[in-house]
C-alpha cells in the first residue's frame, strides 16, 4: 500500500486534504473549517467556536513553563481565535490527558493559571474531560463566543487597497523561546549552572504569559470600525499575512520600517546576532490581531496606539512583498511554524 508522509504535505496541507469532503449539512451552520474559527447561529446572536490542542514535547517544555503559566496560556490562546473572528469569547471546555508523574497539586496549579485568565477575560469555564495518558501531559481546550448576527470577520473578505494592521509588537515571543531553550541546554550540560535569563522579563513573558487581544476588539467596536478580514499572529507575520492572500484572493505590500518591534526585542536580538525582522516575520506565538481595513477608516486607526499600519493590500496578480528599509523588495515567504 502506497503510503505518504505527513510532513511531505505540512501542517496546512494536511488540514486542507483531510477536510476536502467536509460538507455542512445543518442551515446553522454558517462558517466551518478554514478559519480562526467556526459561525453558528444561535439564539440572536451567532456563536462563534475554537478549539486548540496542547501538546508537552510540541506546543511547550515544563522544563522551563511553570504549570499556572501553562494554564494561563492555554485558555488565553483559544480565546485569541475568538477575539480573532471579531467575537466575545463567553465559555471554555477544558480536557487534559496526564501520565502518572502529576500530582493533584500539579494539576491544581494548571486549573489555577486557567482561572486566572477566564476571570481576566470573563469567561465560564463551563466543562470538560480528564484522562490519564502514557507520558507527558495533553490540554485540549474549546472556546465559544459570541458575535451580533454577521458581524463576525473572516481571513477571505480583505480587498485590493484594504490597509494592513497587526496590534502590539511582534517578534518577542520567539526571541523569548530562543533564551528559554539556550538556558535549558546549559543547564542539561551543567545542572549546577542556575539559569540567566539576564532580566529579559518582556521577552520571557511574552513566551509565557501572552494575553489576547480583548483591548482591541472592544476599541474597533467603540469606533464603528469593522474589519474586512483579520486573524491572530500564531505563526509569524509573512505566515499570516500569506494566509489572508490566499484566502482574499489577493496580493499585499509590507514596509519593513512600520513592522512594531519592542526595544527590549529588538536589543536581544541584536544580542543574539539575529535580525529583529526576521524574528517578527517568522518567530510565532505572539497572539496579536492582524486584520485589513477599508482605507476611509484610517484617520481612526492611526489614533490608536496599540495598532500598526504596516502595509496594504494589492490586487492578486501582485504576489505578497516586503519592502525593506533599504528599499529592495522581497517576496514574503511562510517561514512559521510547522508540524515536524
Amino acid at each position: 500500500m502506497e503510503r505518504t508522509e505527513v510532513n511531505t504535505l505540512g501542517e496546512f496541507g494536511l488540514i486542507d486534504h483531510l477536510t476536502r469532503n467536509n460538507e455542512t449539512k445543518q442551515a446553522s451552520t454558517l462558517l466551518s473549517v478554514g478559519d480562526d474559527a467556526a459561525v453558528i447561529d444561535h439564539f440572536g446572536k451567532q456563536t462563534v467556536i475554537s478549539t486548540d490542542l496542547l501538546v508537552d514535547g510540541v506546543h511547550f517544555d515544563l522544563m522551563y513553563t511553570p504549570l499556572k503559566h501553562l494554564g494561563y496560556k492555554s485558555i488565553v490562546v483559544n480565546l485569541s481565535d475568538i477575539y480573532a473572528m471579531n467575537a466575545t469569547p463567553t465559555h471554555v471546555t477544558v480536557s487534559i490527558a496526564f501520565s502518572n508523574r502529576f500530582s493533584v497539586e500539579a494539576l491544581d496549579e494548571l486549573y489555577e493559571g486557567m482561572y486566572a485568565a477566564c476571570e481576566k477575560y470573563n469567561v465560564d469555564l463551563i466543562g470538560g474531560d480528564t484522562s490519564t495518558s502514557p507520558k507527558g501531559l495533553v490540554i485540549s481546550v474549546t472556546a465559544i463566543g459570541e458575535v451580533t448576527p454577521n458581524e463576525f470577520v473572516t481571513r477571505s473578505g480583505a480587498k485590493k487597497g484594504d490597509l494592513i494592521c497587526v496590534s502590539g509588537h511582534l517578534g518577542g515571543a520567539y526571541l523569548g523561546l530562543t533564551l528559554l531553550e539556550r538556558e535549558k541546554k546549559i543547564f542539561l550540560e551543567s545542572p549546577g549552572v542556575q539559569p540567566d535569563l539576564e532580566n529579559e522579563a518582556y521577552i520571557v513573558g511574552k513566551l509565557l504569559k501572552p494575553e489576547a487581544r480583548k483591548d482591541v476588539i472592544e476599541w474597533l467596536a467603540e469606533n464603528n470600525i469593522k474589519p474586512t478580514s483579520m486573524m491572530d499572529v500564531s505563526d509569524g507575520l509573512s505566515s499570516e499575512v500569506l494566509h489572508i492572500c490566499k484566502q482574499s484572493q489577493c496580493g499585499a505590500v509590507l514596509y519593513e520600517e512600520k513592522i512594531p518591534i519592542h526595544d527590549d526585542a529588538r536589543q536581544f536580538a541584536y544580542k543574539l546576532e539575529l535580525d529583529p525582522t526576521a524574528c517578527a516575520l517568522s518567530g510565532g506565538e505572539d497572539y496579536e490581531l492582524l486584520f485589513t481595513i477599508d482605507q476611509s477608516d484610517y484617520e481612526k486607526m492611526v489614533l490608536n496606539e496599540e495598532v500598526s499600519v504596516i502595509g496594504y493590500i494589492t490586487e492578486p496578480e501582485k504576489k505578497p512583498t516586503i519592502i525593506t528599509k533599504g528599499g529592495n523588495t522581497y517576496n514574503l515567504v511562510a517561514q512559521g511554524w510547522q508540524h515536524g
